[in-house]
């Protein structure tokens, strides 16, 4: 049954139930979960009908969501010992206050943001009933699309980031799914980077393109992706050492057991101009190759290359907290030990990068305060980058909302040695950061709007807080089954 994306209740702000990006299991929601959600709705409840505004105009508004960020505070806080609002600041009278929630939020500031996907696939009629990568996926069902693969394309992730958050640059980045024919293919990055150019006069997608120098004889990758540099505008590399299945690599050659590719992969990107890589690191069950213990090593073995690694070694099933030496390899924990190991510092050429990572710690608060403040100390505020792996999650704006309100609570900081989340570092972390990183001067206005014509917007015509990708266990089941890590 297709899902009513313009319903009169736009739902909440903040997501509370599951999701993945079809990488992982979606975290099992826990009863803690259940009662930020009910403590948010009955507050919200409580103020509309005290109110008179409309149930659809208030879950719009600053103070709706500063009413779910209060409650995942409250829930949280108490548990671990702490004061009411330290980690999101909302008193009750802020909550309540539109212009005071948003202070607490904060202005609207430009955001880069370094890991979308989109689905663009040929829409032959006759191909319509085959499975396709995003078949599980509850988007597969808007309504406004007679081919559920429509509705993974271009012009729905375009209105997700740039008209319904503040975004105002976004990279591309490969999936892990085969090259050739793929939906999200060089050649489909690099037709929607001209697309965005034509409808606003500028440069706000950029292109990290997919190689896997693994898979094939290695001169062949290196050619391929030379060609690719000279056909397109490639400001980086997207990679994976644990995909596909069953062909595990190294960045930095460590296993002779396995593909010796990773210092002349390296090597060629200085060669071809394109210094950058993204790697894929966490989100991966654990499995060996998914973990970032090899990055330290190949950074320090190659200064003139910049490592960004997705998802910061973040594994959903974990739970974060201090750095310790029992825990020293153990989710994000991992990538702290590889550059300390390897002495990288804070400014060096490693980027730790949030996606997927936040939208999943912006419930857990407490393992939030000591991810944010792990990374902090490891690769320092400059060096750290946002993305949201969206069109997964659907709209990025809470999150980046939620971003913006957050702060490590001053006992952590104390207790661990975090410095604080200030309002400067969160600006370079939602933009400049990575606007350094490709060397491009940042576009900070909307897609032919103004930000408060694009608030105005968002106010008046709210559309359901949805997320796109799989949401239960089965539903990933489902898609691995297929995919069996090379389709």
């Amino acid at each position: 049954m297709p899902i009513d994306w313009r319903g009169e209740d736009p739902g909440l702000p903040i997501s509370f139930g599951q999701c993945s990006n079809g990488e992982y299991d979606p975290e099992p929601i826990t009863p803690a979960r259940l009662s930020m959600a009910a403590t948010a709705n009955h507050e919200i409840d409580q103020t509309v009908a005290r109110t008179g505004i409309s149930r659809r105009r208030f879950l719009r508004s600053a103070s709706a969501l500063a009413i779910c960020l209060a409650a995942i505070d409250q829930t949280v806080a108490m548990a671990r010992g702490l004061p009411v609002g330290s980690f999101y600041p909302f008193d009750p009278a802020t909550r309540l206050d539109n212009d005071a929630a948003r202070a607490v939020i904060g202005p609207p500031a430009w955001v880069f943001d370094v890991q979308g996907h989109l689905l663009e696939y040929d829409l032959d009629p006759s191909t319509r009933g085959n499975w396709f990568w995003g078949s599980q996926f509850p988007q597969a069902r808007c309504e406004e699309e007679d081919d559920p693969r429509a509705c993974f394309s271009t012009n729905h992730f375009l209105e997700e980031i740039f008209i319904r958050s503040d975004t105002t640059m976004v990279a591309l980045s490969g999936l892990p799914i085969n090259p050739e024919g793929s939906p999200l293919s060089n050649e489909i990055m690099e037709e929607t980077r001209q697309l965005v150019i034509a409808l606003s006069g500028d440069e706000r997608v950029v292109v990290n393109a997919l190689a896997l120098p693994q898979t094939a004889p290695i001169q062949s990758v290196l050619d391929e992706m030379e060609r690719t540099v000279a056909e397109h505008r490639v400001a980086g590399w997207k990679t994976f050492t644990h995909f596909p299945s069953g062909m595990g690599w190294w960045l930095d050659d460590h296993d002779p057991g396995r593909a010796i590719v990773g210092d002349l992969f390296l090597d060629h990107l200085v060669r071809i101009g394109t210094p950058i890589v993204f790697v894929h690191k966490g989100l991966s069950s654990n499995t060996r190759y998914g973990s970032p213990a090899d990055i330290g090593p190949a950074a320090a073995a190659h200064p003139d290359v910049s490592f960004v690694v997705y998802h910061s070694g973040f594994e959903v099933a974990l739970t974060e907290g201090p750095y310790t030496e029992n825990t020293a390899n153990r989710g994000v924990n991992r990538l702290v030990t590889t550059l300390r190991g390897s002495g990288i510092g804070p400014g060096e050429n490693v980027y730790a990068e949030l996606g997927s990572t936040w939208w999943h710690l912006l419930r857990r608060p407490d393992e939030a305060a000591h991810v944010v403040g792990k990374l902090l100390l490891a690769v320092g505020e400059d060096n750290i980058l946002w993305g949201t792996d969206s069109i997964f999650y659907g709209s990025p704006q809470g999150q980046i909302d939620a971003f913006r309100a957050f702060q490590i609570p001053q006992e952590m900081q104390t207790r661990h040695g975090y410095p604080p989340l200030t309002e400067r570092a969160k600006t370079k972390i939602l933009g400049y950061n990575a606007a350094r990183l490709y060397d491009i001067t940042p576009i900070t206005e909307p897609v032919g709007f103004t930000r408060d014509d694009l608030e105005t917007a968002r106010v008046e015509h709210p559309v359901p807080t949805m997320t796109w990708g799989p949401t239960t266990v089965q539903e990933v089941r489902e898609f691995r089954a297929h995919h069996q890590g090379w389709p």
